[in-house]
């Protein structure tokens, strides 16, 4: 049985930047973020908690 309602939850500014050669800065997985709010997406996960994670902070502060 098909379901009537999906939820889809992009995790790419989250995990889908790990395998790039050189460091995303914190403009562009904002813009990036920006971007698929764009396109319509509701569920965008932009960080996970880990200590050593630098930019996670500066991230969420500038959410719109």
């Amino acid at each position: 049985m098909i379901p009537s309602r999906v939820t889809l939850v992009e995790v790419g500014p989250r995990d889908g930047l790990q395998n790039e050669k050189e460091p995303v800065g914190t403009d562009d997985k904002v813009e990036l973020v920006h971007r698929l709010q764009a396109a319509g997406l509701r569920e965008i996960e932009v960080t996970s908690f880990r200590q050593s994670q630098v930019g996670a902070a500066d991230g969420r502060q500038r959410r719109r």
